[in-house]
């Protein structure tokens, strides 16, 4: 998945197919990308608003300040697997549920939507839990209908 600008998962339910992911720093592909929203708590460094040409800036789907300083203590990959947890719960706060809740909106549309990130690890980043999230997510609420 990373930086390869193909989405990834099945998509799985309603919308526009499979969520897509690319680094910011990559440059845009508007025809393929559609919907550009940067899921990053920070604004990437270097980076100007036009150059990002991101539609949306979704800080509040991201993991908090705090889980987000625990984990990087650490960058011996130790703390994923809990990270990964902690982070999902988040999803699911009230915090979340906002931001969760317009992205599943955009992922609903018939427009792409490419999730945009500044993180030089894709994999071992909060964007794979986030892409995981919403895909279920997705595929429960297709279910319920």
């Amino acid at each position: 998945m990373a930086g390869s600008g193909s989405g990834s998962g099945s998509g799985g339910g309603r919308g526009s197919g499979p969520v897509r992911v690319r680094r910011v720093y990559d440059p845009p592909e508007p025809r393929a990308d559609g919907t550009r929203v940067l899921v990053d708590r920070l604004w990437p460094r270097g980076v100007s608003k036009e150059r990002a040409a991101v539609d949306r800036w979704l800080k509040d789907v991201t993991p908090s300040d705090e889980l987000r300083g625990w984990y990087h203590q650490d960058r011996s990959g130790a703390r994923y697997d809990e990270f990964v947890d902690r982070y999902r719960t988040e999803l699911d706060d009230s915090a979340h549920t906002e931001a969760v809740t317009l992205l599943l909106g955009l992922l609903d549309g018939d427009t792409p939507v490419t999730l945009v990130t500044a993180v030089k690890d894709i994999d071992a980043s909060h964007v794979p839990v986030l892409v995981e999230y919403l895909e279920h997510a997705r595929t429960h609420r297709a279910g319920s209908d």
